[in-house]
């Protein structure tokens, strides 16, 4: 199969059959062999209703449905593991992404090897508080990963299949899916200006929480990314530096107490600074110390991606 298309829904009834049908038409015109994997994240409208009559009326529409809502990360992660095609695209239900840009994201995957293409919203049509929250994610995210996209969180994605099947999605991560597909080693990562529709049915899902959320998870991410195996690296590291911080306070505050005649120690305020740089250093240093021997006893500490073998199964 060359394409599955993945699409998380969350009270989309009114768009459902126009996507579809433009999808269908797109890549019938094209001669593309492909599914649309369609993932209710838990809608209270007829958004079930409706996947179940495109599934009864086309073969290639799949259904999979929440019973509560999870978020768009999870309902991603779920389809990616139906997924069967060469190339996987993502794609939101609202309308606002058009189909038309998966031709040339499929070539981008196919012909020119990348490993995922990320869409551009060049020009949006977002409220004013949504482009300028995400302008300011975008540049803090292309800061931290080195990843020089303009637009992470855009809903339109191509992947080629190994990708979606070495990742994991959860939380708010789909936001920065390109992060976590860099960390899990696939680094040709391309980009694709995209056109952006203006919203024609229902609301946006679009909260204030999710500034917050997005925030927290892009610390998160980046944190696992560069210590999740070596937690010891980052809190051992800072601990023992605080700790030495704080020792050479009271070697220095020692000696001017009994060198140089100064007055008590404990009169001066420094005093304080200095024990107090320790105990955080001690208690860095042991919960870097903790973190290491979780990280060791997890079961999937040895679980290493392999790309391709050479004669590995052959016995001599």
């Amino acid at each position: 199969m060359d394409i599955s298309i993945v699409i998380p829904l969350y009270n989309e009834e009114e768009s459902l059959k126009e996507l579809n049908d433009w999808i269908d038409r797109v890549m019938t015109s094209n001669h593309f062999s492909f599914e649309i994997i369609y993932v209710d994240d838990g809608s209270n409208d007829d958004s079930w209703r409706v996947i179940e009559e495109l599934a009864s009326a086309h073969p290639y529409a799949k259904g999979l449905r929440f019973r509560r809502n999870y978020g768009k990360s999870g309902a991603l992660n779920e389809g990616f593991k139906h997924a069967s095609g060469d190339v996987v695209i993502t794609m939101d239900a609202d309308l606002q992404d058009s189909p038309e840009e998966i031709p040339d994201m499929y070539k981008m995957i196919m012909e020119d090897d990348f490993n995922l293409v990320s869409g551009w919203k060049k020009k949006r049509y977002d409220p004013f508080i949504k482009r300028n929250t995400s302008k300011f994610y975008n540049w803090t995210t292309r800061v931290l990963s080195g990843i020089k996209l303009h637009d992470f969180n855009c809903g339109l994605k191509a992947y080629k299949l190994e990708v979606v099947q070495g990742i994991e999605v959860y939380g708010e991560m789909h936001r920065y899916i390109p992060v976590i597909a860099k960390w899990a080693g696939f680094r040709k990562i391309g980009e694709k200006v995209v056109q952006h529709q203006k919203r024609k049915y229902g609301v946006t899902k679009f909260g204030l929480d999710r500034f917050i959320k997005g925030y927290l998870d892009l610390l998160s991410i980046n944190f696992v990314s560069r210590f999740g195996q070596r937690p010891m690296h980052f809190f051992g590291a800072i601990g023992s530096l605080t700790f030495l911080i704080g020792f050479l306070i009271a070697a220095y505050l020692a000696y001017a107490k009994f060198f140089m005649a100064v007055y008590r120690m404990t009169d001066r305020p420094l005093f304080y600074f200095g024990l107090l740089a320790m105990l955080i250093g001690t208690q860095l240093f042991l919960t870097g110390f903790l973190a290491e021997m979780v990280s060791r006893s997890a079961p999937e500490r040895n679980n290493y991606q392999i790309k391709s073998k050479i004669n590995l199964n052959n016995n001599q």
